[in-house]
């Protein structure tokens, strides 16, 4: 079958290591048909008016999927974040980030092997800021009963169908009794309720990020509110060797988004050093969400074959200038293909 995906470039490196993801995609002959659309500072600078385009938003919920490199976001003023307003939009509640340690990528740790899952459309990524008076600033940080119940369900539903074994729930429920405490409420009840074959703990988030760092593989579904899981996610990423390694996914009930999660760096855009490892791994848990929906076998196969061959070639030492390598962004993309 000939499925169509939605491709987002993004802004900076983004364009680079895009292509070079669908390049090994097309070596691997993964069936996809391309729909390429713009969003962040590319859409205004192709002269467009909006940075998320309403029709790069038609698009991804006629096709229900979509690989996207980073948008840009500036710090402390300017726009707001396109992939928080994309998330929003499209409602793509549960964010998953698969975290693994990779033979060849060399780090403090081994044997890691977690997934953080993250509410994606409230808490402080609200966006409700006001300032109330000359230098005196509010921000609110909501949390719905819905949105608390819908994502602790989609954490232990992942864990079933992923063979996984435990959920560890991240909070502050000491200080934030409301919200937080709501959030660990209904994690409660989805577990008591319809997933008690699953191990289940709560803990503070500032211990759990001890406990990360010391031995990060006593976890295994780490479930979250917004902020945290942005920045557990991160942390997680520094455990097996950075942003460049590592994937994620947005989902929603009707589509679906998988990006890299790490930012544009425009500081090296055009100069063909950006690691195009974590958009390829997105786009292979891109490739096997397909193969899901469709009951799609020879696909999943393919996903298969992309993932032993950039695992080979990080083991074989192709990698790239920050994983301690000397390898470009094209160079690593041919290495993955040669071994496909």
């Amino acid at each position: 079958m000939k499925y169509t995906a939605v491709l987002v470039p993004g802004d900076g490196i983004g364009p680079e290591v895009a292509s070079a993801a669908l390049e090994i995609l097309a070596a691997a002959k993964a069936p996809i048909d391309w729909v390429e659309c713009l969003a962040g500072v590319a859409a205004l600078e192709a002269g467009g008016k909006d940075l998320l385009p309403t029709a790069t938003i038609e698009a991804i919920r006629k096709h229900g999927v979509a690989l996207k490199g980073p948008c840009t976001t500036p710090v402390g003023g300017g726009f707001s974040s396109v992939n928080v307003a994309m998330r929003k939009t499209l409602d793509l509640y549960g964010a998953i980030r698969p975290v693994r340690s990779l033979n060849g990528v060399k780090t403090r740790f081994e044997n890691v092997d977690l997934v953080v899952v993250r509410e994606n459309t409230e808490g402080l990524y609200a966006g409700i800021e006001n300032e109330i008076t000359s230098g005196v600033v509010t921000s609110v940080k909501v949390a719905t009963r819905v949105a608390c119940l819908r994502i602790a369900e989609f954490a232990f539903r992942y864990a079933v169908h992923r063979n996984r074994k435990k959920v560890s729930v991240f909070h502050k429920a000491n200080i934030m009794k409301l919200s937080d405490g709501m959030f660990i409420k209904c994690a409660r009840e989805v577990h008591e309720s319809k997933f008690q074959s699953i191990e289940y703990e709560e803990l503070i988030i500032d211990a759990a990020c001890m406990r990360l760092v010391q031995d990060p593989t006593r976890f295994d579904v780490l479930l979250m509110e917004n902020l945290y899981g942005d920045v557990i996610s991160d942390l997680c990423a520094g455990l097996v060797g950075g942003l460049g390694v590592v994937p994620g996914a947005n989902l929603g009930e009707h589509c679906a988004i998988f990006e890299a999660v790490h930012g544009s760096a425009p500081d090296i855009a055009g100069k063909g050093v950006a690691n195009p490892l974590a958009i390829t791994m997105s786009a292979v848990m891109m490739l096997n969400y397909i193969a899901e929906k469709h009951s799609d076998t020879s696909l999943a196969a393919i996903a298969t074959r992309i993932r032993t061959a950039y695992d080979r070639a990080l083991v074989d030492g192709c990698k790239t200038r920050d994983l301690g390598g000397k390898l470009g962004t094209n160079e690593f993309a041919k290495a993955v293909i040669e071994r496909l």
